[in-house]
Parts: C-alpha cells; structure tokens; sequence
C-alpha cells in the first residue's frame, strides 16, 4: 500500500502558508465617530434649514459638498451652527455598543478617528466616553472622507493596505475602497 498521508499534511502546509501570505497585517485601526461610536441625535432637519439661510440656497445636499465649496467667511457661520446643532445634542448622546466592543477589541493597536463632527463636539465626546485616540480628525481638517483617512494614514505612518477601517455609512465603505484600506461596517 502506498503511503500519501506526508503529500497531504505537505500541501495542507503550502495552503496555510499560502493564506497567511494573502491576509495583511492590521497595524493601525481608524473609526468613524458618529453612528460607529456613538449615536449623536442632531435633529439635522432644524440645521439643514439654518444652513440654507447661511448659504442662500434652497438645497444643501449632500452637505459635506457644498459646505467645502463655501468661502472661508461663510464656511465658518455654517460651521459655528453646525457646532451648537451637535453640543444642544451632546446630553442625549448614546454609546453604540457594537463599535465599543471593536474599540476594546483594537485597544492594543494605534488607533485614529475621523469624523465629520466638529472639534469643539468630538473633543466633548471623548472626555466624557472611555474612547482615545492618539490622533483625531475633524471637520475642521477635511470634509472628504478619503482625505480624513489619508492624513490619518500619515500621521500614524501606515500605508492604506495596514489599516482597518471601521464605519457605519455606505460613504466609509466606498471611501475606505478607494483609499485602499480594509473596512469593517457596524450597525
């Protein structure tokens, strides 16, 4: 009888090392604040009418375009609204518990967050949830989600390929594609 059983356990071997050369080593991981975190009730009816005042527009859809088309004057009264729509919702913040299990479970990897909130409101957020971050991006710094997690990337000093991603929106799943990161959806 022939013996087959060392060309089994052989190529079981070469197809494990053959997986393992496919997966990519997660160094740091990036979050999403908002939806991913925690759950922050801005009544976002109320501010997109103010925005139209602000902006003297009858449509402000999708808003992150039309605020970063703004001029800097202008961009900031949207801001300064955007900001007391986000603090008047700060007390009835909730946290998200899918998104805080993730956290724990990257507590040991460097982490950033990106989001679309403001300085003043994340800054709040963070003092009064158990989340840190070593590197923090706001509005403030983008409005476009790629470039959030590019300067992210840089500031952690990881390439895209090295990061997680994790979101709650279709927007972070495609931006986390085109960037070329892994992405883990919540919610």
């Amino acid at each position: 009888m022939l013996d087959t059983s060392h060309r089994c356990t052989r190529q079981t071997s070469e197809r494990r090392k053959n997986l393992w050369s496919n997966v990519q080593v997660i160094r740091a991981v990036i979050f999403d604040l908002d939806g991913t975190l925690i759950h922050l009730p801005v009544n976002y009816e109320k501010l997109f009418e103010e925005f139209k005042k602000i902006m003297k527009t009858n449509t402000v859809r999708p808003v992150t375009d039309m605020v970063a088309r703004l001029d800097e004057a202008t961009k900031k009264k949207v801001f300064k609204v955007w900001d007391d729509a986000e603090l008047e919702a700060l007390p009835k913040m909730s946290i998200k518990e899918e998104g805080a299990k993730l956290y724990e479970k990257f507590s040991p990897k460097p982490k950033a967050l990106v989001t679309m909130q403001g300085k003043a409101v994340a800054e709040k957020i963070l003092q009064t949830t158990k989340f840190s971050f070593k590197i923090i991006i706001t509005r403030e710094h983008s409005l476009n989600r790629i470039e959030q997690l590019q300067k992210a990337a840089e500031m952690l000093g990881v390439k895209p390929q090295e990061i997680l991603f994790i979101g709650d929106a279709e927007n972070d799943s495609a931006s986390a594609r085109k960037f070329g990161c892994k992405f883990l959806k919540v919610g």
